[in-house]
């Protein structure tokens, strides 16, 4: 008989279409659902999305967020189930959508499974189900777009799964200017639940980020080996703990950094850079003439965005594009305009990005210069020396920027020679109109 809970939530739902499904043996099940909405628009006060809700088998399994409008597909996590007969039942959740929507459809539906045996089972079995932070959803604010997850070889055998979620934005933490010079994006992009298994796939430790981005191991609640998490803070940290909001399973995607920035899960999933810029345009983050230290940014299709590698140690990165000029001459613009903030703190593969002015492209670029600084004092620390610390440029990915349907365009330069570079000191200068060409992205 159904719970008076679950008679209140089909009561406010509209049927799309239900899908029944037979599995020959145990295994894990992803739900790839294609999904359109008329008048759907991210960027639109009130007719942002409409949200489907998922019944599995006659209880509610999670809510699918149609962020992408007309036409998108979305792969979602079943679960465990058992061999034998089931049914997804799609429907159009009334009270979550936006008012405006106008006609959505369940285009298709297809369901894959994997058994234990099959590669790719256990990343798959241990992917977490995350809670929407309260109010978040109402909102339709910092919604998760994309999963993926790392698997790394660890001791005796075992391996590590890492699982991280790109959020269509932040509403706290870091403000947009900060983001886009640092980052090089307006999504969130975290690292959720990490889980260690021994050679026999048998968990041996299991971990979450949670506020102020603290790593506690998870005590919370399975549904089967997949982790109940809960979004607690404005800027996407979790918790095993928390309220019965609504919930998403976005099944991740197995996705290798090696050599690259987390950012090139979104450059995989393009529409994750259309999605968070309307989502900032629709909260009055992008104005026009914004400038750094603002809070806001101007269009985000005028920014260039490099990606490189190097480390620091006591040091921070930044860099400068030089523009032709009428005159013959150049402009140089730096992604640091903001001041020390503005640069870049983390050793490893890295995004900055810088608005171009208004009326030029990133084809208009002339040259490159990559700076060190000395980093700022930490709390109650006397400034360091200038010229403290060590940094070292790699190389760069991939220099581009986004197109006009917003999302990446080709990149325009890459350079792999290394150099060491002395904070404080002269800049790493590089022409784009000579020397190594842009290779693939």
């Amino acid at each position: 008989m159904a719970t008076p809970l679950l008679l209140v939530l089909l009561a406010a739902t509209q049927s799309l279409r239900t899908y029944p499904f037979r599995i020959e043996r145990p295994a894990e099940a992803v739900a790839v659902i294609g999904a359109s909405c008329d008048r759907c628009d991210w960027g639109a006060s009130g007719r942002e999305a409409a949200v489907l809700a998922l019944f599995l088998d006659g209880a509610l399994s999670q809510h699918v967020v149609l962020t992408r409008g007309a036409r998108g597909e979305y792969r979602v996590l079943l679960g465990a189930l058992a061999p034998g007969e089931h049914a997804l039942a799609l429907t159009l959740d009334a009270r979550r959508s936006a008012r405006g929507v106008g006609a959505v459809r369940v285009d298709s539906v297809a369901v894959e499974t994997l058994g234990r045996d099959d590669p790719g089972y256990a990343a798959l079995a241990h992917a977490p189900i995350v809670h929407t932070r309260a109010g978040s959803l109402e909102r339709f604010s910092d919604v998760p777009l994309v999963a993926w997850v790392e698997a790394l070889p660890a001791a005796d055998g075992g391996r590590e799964l890492r699982y991280s979620i790109v959020f269509s934005n932040e509403d706290g933490g870091t403000p947009i200017d900060r983001l886009m010079a640092t980052w090089g994006r307006s999504t969130d992009i975290e690292l959720v639940y990490t889980v260690a298994l021994d050679a026999g796939g048998r968990e041996r430790r299991a971990e979450y980020q949670g506020k102020d981005h603290v790593t506690s191991a998870f005590a919370g609640r399975h549904e089967a080996a997949h982790p109940v998490l809960y979004v607690v803070t404005e800027n996407n940290m979790v918790s095993d703990v928390g309220p019965a909001t609504p919930r998403m399973a976005p099944a991740p995607v197995p996705f290798s950094l090696d050599g690259v920035s987390r950012e090139a899960v979104m450059d995989a999933y393009p529409w994750t850079y259309e999605v968070s810029a309307a989502e900032a345009r629709r909260e009055g983050r992008v104005a026009e003439g914004a400038l750094p230290g603002s809070r806001q940014i101007p269009d985000p299709r005028r920014f260039a965005v490099l990606e490189a590698c190097g480390s620091v140690s006591d040091s921070r990165l930044a860099y400068d594009v030089a523009l032709a000029g009428a005159d013959g001459g150049v402009a140089w613009l730096a992604s640091d305009a903001g001041g020390p903030d503005f640069r870049v703190a983390r050793s490893g593969c890295f995004r900055a990005a810088l608005a171009l002015p208004p009326g030029t492209t990133i084809g208009d670029a002339r040259a490159l210069r990559v700076r060190a600084h000395t980093r700022p004092p930490r709390r109650d620390e006397a400034p360091l020396p200038k010229g403290s610390g060590s940094a070292r440029l790699d190389r760069i990915n991939c220099f581009f920027a986004l197109g006009p349907d917003g999302r990446p365009g080709p990149s325009v330069f890459s350079w792999s020679q290394g150099a060491d570079l002395v904070p404080d000191g002269p800049p790493l200068e590089l022409s784009l109109t000579r020397g190594a060409p842009a290779e693939p992205r």
